[in-house]
């Protein structure tokens, strides 16, 4: 049987690179932008809401995961184990809170008027 913690330590290492690349995707939106800063929230947007719906996925399943490995293992590694996925699935939820409302707050900051695609920034009348 795998050791959950091992696992874990690998998910956290191999975490930080997606989370910088994340970063470094967003940043390449905003620089290759037009000249508006409506584009450069778009592109920064469309990236987020693309990386967000497959990250808050995965979190959940490997909460899921994480959590039923801990419950065949020891004691202190079931604790570890339920801390673990609790982390996890909070990560998810919070993925999911930003991925619905900042669409939506960006909007309302730049005053435009959200049609059918939320990234669609579009300056109203």
């Amino acid at each position: 049987m795998t050791d959950v913690i091992s696992v874990m330590r690998t998910v956290n290492r191999i975490g930080t690179y997606l989370l910088t690349m994340f970063l470094l995707l967003n940043f390449i939106g905003i620089v290759f932008a037009d000249d508006t800063i409506a584009s450069g929230l778009r592109g920064t947007c469309n990236t987020a809401r693309s990386v967000l719906a497959i990250g808050a996925m995965l979190m959940v399943v490997l909460a899921a995961i994480v959590y039923a490995l801990g419950q065949v293992m020891g004691a202190e590694t079931r604790a570890r184990a339920t801390v673990w996925a609790t982390a996890m699935l909070t990560g998810g939820i919070i993925g999911v809170l930003i991925y619905v409302l900042v669409p939506g707050i960006i909007s309302s900051v730049m005053g435009a008027s959200v049609g059918t695609n939320p990234c669609d920034f579009s300056m109203a009348a």
